[in-house]
């Protein structure tokens, strides 16, 4: 049940995120609003870290190099967004945001990806990204 909430927190701060990012892109620039909030970011989540973090820092070292390529996924993804915000509206990019996340994550389980635990890629997953589609399409539909 934890994991659930989490998830739908994150998908609702990831909206309010977007939409907050993007208005402040008008005002400074896209990599102007990405460089101030990954730098707010990383302060809060390193004053966090420092006071109850529970791992060890030290053991970066060991750590597969390819998974640091989190950091610029992280402005490659601000970016991104802002971008999609911007041009189609809140709505159609979380709506487009979400089928792209959803048929990424079904591929990286489906082939055991980054160490993920491998996973059938059946026709349900496919009728369900379709469903979404039809969905967005409909949901869209300019009358």
């Amino acid at each position: 049940m934890f994991g659930l909430i989490c998830s739908l927190l994150a998908g609702l701060f990831m909206s309010v995120q977007g939409v907050f990012n993007t208005r402040l892109s008008e005002k400074i620039g896209l990599w102007e609003t990405n460089t101030v909030v990954q730098g707010i970011g990383f302060a809060l989540t390193l004053v966090i870290m420092i006071f109850i973090g529970k791992g060890n820092i030290r053991n970066i070292s060991t750590a597969n190099k390819l998974y640091l390529l989190g950091g610029p996924l992280g402005a490659a993804i601000t970016f991104t967004v802002m971008c999609g915000m911007s041009k189609l509206g809140p709505t159609y990019a979380v709506s487009a945001i979400l089928i792209a996340q959803l048929v990424s994550a079904a591929l990286i389980e489906a082939f055991g990806l980054f160490d993920s635990n491998k996973s059938h890629f059946g026709m349900g997953k496919i009728i369900g990204a379709a469903i979404m589609l039809i969905g967005i399409i409909v949901f869209e539909w300019k009358r």
